[in-house]
């Protein structure tokens, strides 16, 4: 890295290089590990999942240090598991972005990506679901392809910039995105490459397609992606507007010869947009279990995240005591009621003929929805009745409302009743009224026997015979004051 620094002229000053070796999942733990270190109580603003293999000449697959297809390791898994060892550094930042550069080649729904033997395409992720080790080298779980590996592993990093942003951007604030730079044709990528399509190749994206992209104008817009303000967005895959004829000509050249807007992949810092993904980048059935079969492979451990709580200390208290009762409800109905319907090991459980219900059954059920329905009603009144009793009528305001305006109140109705009642039935019927008659009674005899002989006294000092000597003055102070005394003791 030192000697990359000293040839392009960049200023040592302005980074660290860390070495990690993607082809080794211990190499990747270590390098975050010293990252982590490195920053100390500084955020990780920008993760730029940019480096791979390209190798469409290997006639049988290659195997990294942990055993696995060394194409899809560096390109995606070992990706996958750098995301995810550094996402609390990343949620320290105010503006944490995850950038995963993807393929034309990923999106089958371009002529690029499409139209190209082999095709990007991970099935069912056999390969993945098997443990994707020595001698399984596709996700697919099928033969060895070199180009279709990179395929392959260009539209995991898309899809899995999609799953992460759904799952994580909402807590955590990161922007997962993706993008497509242009074809770097005579970038080191097609090294491995035939001699003549090394050699064609760039003239032909130059100057028949005009999709032609140089280093330079790719790195821009690599950068464009991690500091622009509008890229800040999450869950969009970036390109760049542009006919396939656009960047021709001498007005495209710069200085140092290279073409600049090439159409495939478009022109310059405005014309960035939001492309549209292919049918598979947004298969989410597909990119969840390549979430899960990722993780079993790399062994991820993803942060356990929960949604922001008011940090108000009455709702938290609140918030604790609300979740304690849940569990002990859910604990308590999954103890007492069982899982009907299911065999221990969950498989579903198939009755020989269809439950019956009896007659005396039915009757009994009828009965239970009778009673409950009555004694509910019930309840109902005397609550009301006691209400109007103590705390006299509902005002007029209340009933109409500040904004709607309501019918007059009405009492509620009985629930219909079968008519096939029994005589059981009829009789806990009777019963229930006759409750209500004593329990309306009792109601209307209930006096406070504090407040009437209070009041009796104050009454019969009133009415007394006058004392002569302007003794009245002193003796109404004495009430007055007496009614006070009670009237807080009372209180």
């Amino acid at each position: 890295m030192e000697a990359v620094a000293e040839i392009d002229g960049l200023d040592t000053d302005s980074f660290t290089p860390i070495h990690c070796d993607l082809n080794s999942f211990d190499s990747v733990r270590d390098f975050c590990a010293k990252v982590d270190d490195f920053r100390l109580s500084k955020p990780v603003d920008r993760l730029i999942c940019n480096a791979g293999i390209y190798q469409p000449t290997l006639p049988y697959a290659k195997w990294s240090a942990d055993n696995h297809e060394q194409t899809m390791q560096t390109n995606f898994l070992s990706h996958f598991l750098m995301i995810s060892l550094l996402m609390k550094s990343l949620m320290d930042s105010t503006d944490p972005r995850v950038i995963m550069v993807g393929s034309v080649t990923g999106n089958d729904n371009t002529v690029g990506g499409g139209g190209v033997y082999p095709i990007a395409d991970l099935h069912d992720l056999e390969g993945f679901k098997a443990g994707f080790k020595n001698p399984i080298a596709m996700a697919d779980g099928y033969g060895f392809i070199g180009a279709k590996a990179y395929k392959d592993s260009k539209l995991c990093l898309m899809m899995i910039a999609n799953l992460l942003h759904t799952k994580y951007n909402k807590l955590t604030g990161i922007s997962f995105s993706s993008m497509y730079p242009g074809c770097i044709a005579e970038s080191p990528l097609f090294r491995e490459k035939r001699e003549w399509f090394r050699k064609y190749f760039p003239v032909f994206m130059k100057y028949i397609t005009g999709g032609f992209v140089g280093e330079w104008e790719a790195g821009q817009r690599l950068f464009q992606v991690a500091h622009d303000p509008r890229c800040s967005k999450s869950g969009v895959y970036w390109s760049w507007n542009g006919g396939p004829r656009e960047g021709r000509g001498k007005a495209a050249l710069e200085k140092g010869g290279q073409i600049s807007g090439g159409g495939g992949a478009g022109g310059g810092w405005d014309s960035i947009f939001e492309n549209d993904q292919s049918a598979k980048v947004l298969d989410v059935d597909t990119a969840l279990n390549l979430y899960k079969y990722a993780t079993e492979i790399t062994h991820a451990e993803w942060p356990d995240l929960k949604q922001v709580v008011s940090p108000c200390p009455t709702l938290k208290v609140v918030g604790a005591v609300t979740k304690g009762m849940v569990q002990r409800e859910e604990l308590k109905r999954m103890r007492e009621m069982g899982r009907p319907g299911l065999n221990a090991d969950g498989t579903a459980v198939t009755p020989a003929e269809p439950v019956k219900v009896s007659k005396v059954k039915k009757v009994a059920l009828v009965t239970d929805r009778v009673a409950s329905g009555v004694l509910k009603n019930t309840v109902g009144r005397v609550a009301r009745f006691a209400g109007r009793r103590l705390l006299g009528r509902v005002p007029e305001t209340a009933l109409q409302g500040s904004y709607h305006p309501a019918g007059d109140q009405k009492a509620v109705a009985a629930p219909a009743v079968e008519d096939d009642l029994t005589l059981e039935t009829l009789e806990s019927y009777q019963e229930l009224l006759e409750q209500e008659v004593t329990l309306k009674a009792d109601a209307e005899s209930i006096v406070d026997t504090e407040d009437e002989a209070l009041f009796t006294k104050i009454y019969d000092e009133k009415n007394s015979p006058q004392p002569v000597n302007g003794s009245s003055q002193t003796g109404s102070l004495s009430a007055s004051n007496s009614t006070n005394v009670a009237t807080t003791a009372s209180a």
